[in-house]
């Protein structure tokens, strides 16, 4: 059913929320909120708390005054409650505020609480009618994830209209409903949007989890199955030129990286083609066990080729290998080939990968679309598998008569969930960083250090190194509360000497404006870089020696292992600064997990064992999987019951019907694209 159908939506409304990724009406009932507001009690001034929204009854006191600033109308109205207790209201571009915020007016405030200079201020505030917000008090408000354009009342009214208008089908056996107690799935879509309390929010959520898991679990389960079938069509011998590379590398090979490439040698000549996760902490050597593996297949007579998740790591791979080539005097063509290349330098990568000359083959998506014919495809290399999914992979394995594939991945997760995650794949586990990796010093600190990093960033720098500045977000928004990119960047760049170039760089950003930037900072052109978790994998910046994390305690811990991770890659002592803007003690502690250990391993099994109930809706632990609702740290228990579900359902344990059965292979067809 078109959007277009739904009253309210015209051609350019339906635009705004395909930009969300709402193609169709049926789409709303999935696009679940990313919180609930819950209208409390309206509070005295002297019960504010910092960094927290509240409510507070209040009159207006002065006329607002109005001012303002670049682009920007500030609106600023003085206000007191209902003890004479004073505080400080502040809109941005709302000057038609001034004519309801009439001298002597009441109103009850809810906002984002500051303090500024010893006194209350809330930025941004909702106005309601003293009885308006009596009726609201004590709701679950859904809050969804928004788009430039589009409202939480537009996507609230639009999904009210799904719901009127379609009747959500089941995808789950009804056997396996009842053996794990799960709710139907058109009540635990109603529910998870309209909660009328924190029971049924979890109990929808928990079944909508599970049903994302199954899903996924389900789709691998049958991908192994054909996989396992795969007979091995390139026999690939270990060369006598990758056996003296080993030996010639200004390094040992750790005995982590030996194990993992003993394993790829065996798969590499076994009956079976190579199927295989390679898994390994933030700089545990990787990438030089699959640069052995695509030598291995090229000077086996046969093609490697690798594909990156952006395109400056893809050039970065293409020159580390060009470099280690040309040192050891090893006869093999490389070439890269990525979105941004020219028609003409496309047409030339093309027809060296057809002829089979270029024997080695980096690059992003580019390498899976249809004109790219490769000549002899034996190896497949997919660097952080996760950001590809099952369908990119298999696209790039057709490339070839069953290359054997090899995917990496930084996220440290626990064995027995990466053994579920990575169902259609052997693991390999690179347990162990290099004897030359310097470990990162970590601090937790509160929002007073501030000025005292700005210090450390400015000494750092006048030595002539780099600086990572992280926020959660990339503008301001009422809706989420923490630091943001944009904002923080101007906000830098009053703050450093003029000589510091600062920029920004975010998700929304155009891939071409993303790969210059990124490109300047390798180049140390930009000496701080304001970023979303978009840099989590990025270039290889040997010079950046800090990292500083705004709102940390918004962030899963294994989030920030991997962001830590972009610093303490060169020569110099690295620093992890982490913030906790909540300044509550027991995100304190969380954080302090990472002061204890550089070892991502050792992070994701605490995480497991210190998870609670939690906020479902805000740290997430591991969000490089992109499921809508679970994370497979947090919703671990459940990650194992839907792995038991879609054993039970193969091993024919539950009866399944005909038509259940069709269901559970629409369901494939429709997995979820992590």
């Amino acid at each position: 059913m078109l959007l277009s159908e739904l009253n309210g939506i015209g051609e350019k409304t339906e635009k705004i929320f395909n930009r969300a990724g709402i193609e169709k009406v049926e789409d709303l009932m999935s696009y679940y909120p990313r919180y609930y507001d819950t209208y409390e009690e309206p509070v005295l001034v002297p019960d504010l708390e910092c960094d927290k929204t509240q409510s507070v009854y209040a009159t207006v006191v002065r006329d607002p005054v109005i001012r303002r600033a670049k682009r920007l109308v500030i609106v600023q109205g003085y206000l007191r409650d209902q003890q004479g207790n004073g505080f400080l209201a502040t809109w941005f571009n709302a000057p038609f505020l001034k004519s309801k915020l009439t001298l002597g007016s009441k109103f009850v405030f809810r906002g984002y609480v500051k303090e500024k200079n010893g006194s209350f201020v809330m930025d941004q505030p909702k106005i309601f009618g003293v009885q308006e917000y009596e009726r609201k008090m004590g709701e679950m408000q859904p809050v969804y994830p928004l788009v430039s354009g589009l409202t939480n009342n537009m996507v609230q009214k639009a999904v009210k209209q799904a719901f009127e208008l379609i009747e959500p089908e089941e995808v789950l056996p009804k056997e396996l409903l009842e053996t794990y107690q799960l709710l139907g799935r058109e009540k635990a879509l109603y529910q998870i949007h309209y909660p009328q309390n924190i029971k049924e929010m979890t109990e929808a959520r928990n079944r909508l989890v599970f049903e994302e898991f199954f899903s996924f679990i389900y789709s691998l389960k049958l991908l192994k199955e054909n996989n396992e079938k795969l007979p091995n069509q390139h026999v690939l011998i270990e060369p006598e030129a990758v056996q003296n590379l080993i030996e010639e590398l200004p390094y040992d090979l750790t005995k982590a990286q030996l194990r993992t490439w003993e394993e790829i040698k065996n798969d590499f000549q076994s009956q079976n083609a190579m199927n295989r996760l390679v898994q390994g902490d933030v700089g545990s050597g990787k990438t030089i066990i699959a640069i052995l593996a695509l030598l291995t297949a090229a000077l086996n007579g046969k093609q490697g080729a690798m594909m990156a998740p952006t395109e400056v790591l893809a050039r970065q791979h293409y020159d580390n290998i060009l470099k280690l080539l040309e040192e050891n005097q090893i006869d093999c063509k490389p070439v890269v080939l990525v979105g941004s290349m020219t028609a003409k330098e496309k047409r030339e990568a093309y027809a060296l990968i057809e002829s089979g000359e270029a024997q080695i083959v980096i690059g992003t998506h580019a390498l899976i679309q249809e004109k790219v014919q490769y000549h002899n495809l034996a190896l497949v290399i997919t660097d952080e598998q996760h950001r590809f999914g099952v369908r990119q992979r298999e696209a790039i394995s057709t490339k070839g008569d069953n290359p054997h594939v090899m995917v990496m991945s930084a996220t440290p997760i626990p064995r027995t969930l990466a053994i579920i995650v990575y169902g259609d794949l052997d693991i390999s586990i690179i347990d162990e960083l290099p004897a030359n990796r310097q470990p990162i010093a970590n601090c937790v600190v509160g929002k007073d250090y501030r000025p005292n990093a700005y210090d450390f960033m400015k000494k750092q720098i006048a030595q002539g190194r780099q600086v990572y500045v992280i926020c959660p977000t990339v503008e301001y928004s009422e809706a989420v509360e923490g630091e943001n990119v944009i904002e923080y960047a101007d906000k830098l760049k009053h703050v450093m000497p003029p000589s510091v170039a600062v920029s920004f760089l975010h998700g929304r950003m155009k891939a071409s404006e993303k790969n210059e930037i990124m490109d300047r900072f390798a180049k140390n052109e930009i000496q701080i870089l304001v970023s979303t978790t978009v840099v989590e994998v990025g270039v290889n910046v040997p010079n950046a020696t800090v990292m500083m994390v705004e709102n940390a305690e918004r962030f899963g811990l294994a989030q920030l292992h991997q962001l830590r991770g972009r610093v303490g890659r060169g020569q110099y002592q690295s620093y992890c600064i982490f913030m906790n803007g909540s300044g509550k003690k027991d995100a304190t502690e969380r954080l302090n997990i990472l002061c204890q250990s550089n070892d991502g391993f050792f992070i994701a099994n605490e995480d497991l064992r210190l998870r609670g109930p939690g906020d479902f809706f805000g740290v997430r632990q591991s969000g490089d999987f992109e499921f809508r609702l679970g994370d497979i740290m947090n919703d671990a228990g459940t990650l194992k019951k839907a792995s038991d579900a879609v054993k039970k359902i193969v091993d024919k344990e539950i009866n399944v019907s005909a038509q259940e059965f069709a269901q559970l292979n629409k369901m494939k067809q429709n997995q979820i694209n992590i």
